[in-house]
């Protein structure tokens, strides 16, 4: 992976790293939604609710129709999105290991950690 990959994906994590942002595209992922409709879901007010959807629509994560005065929001990326939502709700768990579980003979050589 290069780096400019990297910081795409970066910056895309980045947008989802937040509760408010991870239930509005959840609900997205439901149905297409304008930010009042949003705002009868969610327990914050339409101005924040709108500036989520920017970090989101500048991720590349959502994306609006216009209607009339409206903004309507839809995923852009329902893939992506979906993907994300579902391993995480997955619920997997974290494994810890021992020194004993490591093969320190197949990690990389010359780390911090292994030197002699």
């Amino acid at each position: 992976m290069n780096f400019d990959t990297a910081n795409t994906w970066a910056a895309v994590l980045k947008a989802l790293a937040h509760p408010t942002r991870l239930q509005i595209v959840a609900e997205l992922l439901k149905a297409t939604k304008c930010v009042s409709d949003i705002q009868e879901i969610l327990p914050a007010s339409q101005a924040n609710i709108s500036q989520h959807l920017t970090v989101l629509r500048h991720a590349g994560i959502v994306n609006f129709a216009q209607d009339g005065s409206q903004r309507c929001y839809y995923v852009s990326r329902p893939n992506l999105a979906s993907s994300v939502i579902a391993l995480l709700a997955e619920g997997e768990p974290v494994i810890c290991k021992s020194k004993n579980d490591i093969d320190l003979e197949k990690r990389s050589p010359g780390g911090p950690c292994c030197a002699q």
